[in-house]
């Protein structure tokens, strides 16, 4: 893509100086953590700016943003911004004093939950919901085994670690620790159980029987679940959607044995899967959690999540009588700012828009498949989507070689792509939901090509 017109300069300073990329680089290495990874790390990208779908790096290049599903609106949308600078010009304080902008937003918010889902905490990140959701379920149970997804990724503190195997069961994690109950992914391409494997089965009931096994053995030692959480659709596990039967059987069997469930809804709510507000009614209108945390879109970019859950488990979380505060959670900046959110959501009819755009993805991409056999499946909801690729449609082993190559080609075209999943062979779409079928074209035609580069290339190789 082209650089930005140089007619209108871009804004890199701000109050803080414009140094050198190499600098930044340099400057980097010495004073950030070397844990804290950089996507492209063999070239990484200085990036000072954004707008709608795109990011500008530091020579005005202008990068289509296929990764970026925390700037859920676009980049720097004017309502979002605006809301920020009026309501920071005004007031910035903690959740102790009485403010309009909290309950209100609050307010609005659970309006878009079903059932009893009705009582909000707000904190300043995913991890933050999820670890206070944990607590929740801890108090409310009065069990301590939590069942989690294997590949699922929950958050980065330690009480999430233990349930994210996507951390513990990598190189250098500490391995499942006692009270952490791993379920296969109901992934029915390539998970445990296939449906093409078990073409007449119900795969809902068949991945739901499996957590009827974990809790039949958490018996056996006496014990009970507390809590059954999941992604309502599995990111770091590959894009995976569940059958539409599977959320319904696990929550019947894991509130049956004592426990709740959290639906996790950090990176797919907001209306990323288009046809609803949040992932997990896309299964049916009997899939209602016991407790929603969600994060990452819900400021645009700013700090801001939340826990919301029914009055009995927030009456049994206070039954402790030890007060929770957070510093910075529910301040009325990142309330208005939340709000406004909600506005773009509404105003630029970003729902239909996911539809649209991601049935389009969809359509190009199946067509492509058609054309390029090392694309196995297509899968997902809206605007969060999944490409598998494989080496051999039969066998189904993960190309994670040809996916790598195609994000660095990309990278080279300047579109920003990430690939997932427990092989790293899934191209994960999930863009800002302003990208438009124009962009989702540009996509599709570069991927086409470097598809088909990359098949004469195996053919030359192999003496054709």
């Amino acid at each position: 893509m082209p650089k930005e017109d140089t007619d209108n300069p871009i804004e890199v300073g701000g109050i803080m100086p414009v140094i050198p990329k190499a600098d930044t680089e340099t400057l980097r290495k010495k004073h950030i953590g070397p844990s804290c990874k950089l996507f492209f790390r063999k070239d990484p990208l200085k990036i000072i700016r954004g707008k709608g779908a795109f990011l500008y790096d530091e020579e005005g290049n202008e990068y289509l943003d296929c990764i970026n599903n925390v700037a859920h609106v676009g980049h720097c949308h004017p309502l979002v911004v605006e809301a920020g600078q009026k309501q920071m010009a005004i007031l910035n304080t903690n959740s102790r004093f009485l403010h309009d902008n909290l309950v209100l937003y609050v307010e609005r918010l659970c309006k878009t939950l079903p059932g009893n889902l009705s009582v909000a905490i707000l904190v300043n990140s995913g991890s933050e919901a999820n670890d206070l959701a944990l607590r929740m379920a801890y108090q409310h149970t009065g069990n301590k085994d939590v069942i989690t997804l294997d590949h699922s990724y929950h958050g980065h503190v330690i009480s999430l670690i233990d349930i994210s195997p996507y951390k513990f069961d990598k190189p250098g994690g500490a391995g499942c620790p006692e009270h952490t109950w791993v379920a296969p992914v109901p992934d029915v391409y390539r998970g445990k159980h296939r449906q093409s494997e078990h073409p007449d089965q119900d795969m809902g009931k068949l991945y739901a029987s499996e957590v009827d096994d974990l809790i039949s053995k958490m018996e056996e030692k006496g014990r009970k679940p507390a809590v059954y959480i999941a992604e309502s659709m599995q990111s770091c596990g590959g894009q995976i959607i569940f059958p539409d039967n599977y959320l319904s059987e696990v929550y019947k069997s894991v509130r049956r044995a004592g426990g709740i469930v959290i639906a996790d809804e950090v990176q797919v709510g907001f209306g990323r899967v288009g046809s609803h507000m949040w992932a997990f009614q896309t299964y049916g209108d009997d899939v209602i959690p016991d407790i929603v945390t969600m994060g990452k879109p819900m400021g645009n970019g700013h700090p801001i999540a939340a826990v919301i859950t029914t009055p009995e488990i927030a009456a049994s979380f206070s039954a402790t009588g030890i007060e929770y505060f957070n510093t910075y959670g529910g301040n009325p900046v990142s309330c208005a700012i939340g709000n406004a959110v909600l506005d773009a959501i509404e105003k630029d009819n970003l729902m239909q828009h996911a539809t649209q755009v991601g049935d389009f993805i969809k359509e190009k991409a199946e067509e492509l498949a058609k054309k390029h056999s090392v694309i196995g499946d297509i899968r997902g909801r809206g605007m969060f989507l999944g490409i598998d690729l494989v080496k051999d449609r039969t066998t189904r082993e993960p190309n994670t070689a040809l996916a790598q190559h195609i994000l660095a080609r990309l990278k080279e075209q300047r579109i920003l792509l990430q690939s997932d999943g427990p092989y790293n062979n899934v191209l994960k779409f999930k863009s800002p939901l302003v990208f438009s079928k124009e962009n989702a074209a540009h996509l599709l035609e570069a991927l086409d090509n470097i598809l088909t580069e990359s098949s004469r290339a195996s053919t030359m190789d192999n003496g054709h």
